[in-house]
């Protein structure tokens, strides 16, 4: 057998291939914690079978306003940044609530909320990174204090019901995020290509 001869390295074969842009990574990773948050969302409802029966009451739990009639891309993510806040802290209270009410469980339910909750604390950092400004100090820490009442019916039902409408909004805002920043991604790449 004859041994294959090494080349020698090119300018072109050194230069990295182009990557997707900060912007680019940002839409993928939303998208994927959109994914992630939905699958979630069923993990829990076979974790909590009776959910087939019972949809949560209530809107929102988070609603944001722009004191700008049309936001720009770069204020949409602003504002989504301090959604994406809250959803955290919303669901640091339901780990917390659920690990006080049934102690630490371990199972597919466990370790996905465990990846929303990484996911979601990265893009924080993603968001913070690419519209955060010396005049726009953006936070990434949880914005929430568990110190309030879960909604409706007291004890375990309750918060079994307050969770669920928890991780709806998890999915509503994880949505929302991968359309905000796909229309910055367009306003500073100028393509649709992520």
């Amino acid at each position: 057998m004859a041994e294959r001869e090494e080349q020698p390295l090119t300018a072109s074969d050194s230069t990295p291939a182009p990557g997707p842009s900060r912007t680019g990574r940002a839409v993928a990773l939303a998208r994927l914690l959109h994914h992630e948050c939905t699958d979630l969302l069923r993990l829990y409802k076979e974790k909590e079978t009776f959910l087939s029966d019972h949809t949560p009451d209530g809107g929102r739990i988070i609603t944001l306003s722009s004191e700008a009639e049309e936001p720009s891309a770069e204020e949409q993510v602003q504002l989504l940044h301090s959604a994406l806040r809250q959803c955290l802290g919303l669901l640091h209270c339901v780990i917390l609530k659920e690990e006080e009410e049934w102690g630490e469980l371990e199972g597919d339910y466990e370790t996905m909320r465990k990846t929303v909750r990484g996911r979601l604390e990265h893009l924080l950092y993603s968001t913070r990174d690419l519209v955060g400004t010396e005049d726009v100090a953006l936070e990434v820490t949880p914005d929430h204090r568990c110190n309030q009442e879960v909604d409706g019916a007291g004890g375990a039902f309750g918060l079994k019901m307050w969770t669920y409408r928890v991780l709806l909004e998890l999915i509503h805002w994880a949505n929302h995020a991968d359309k905000a920043l796909h229309v910055l991604h367009l306003a500073r790449e100028g393509t649709e290509e992520i």
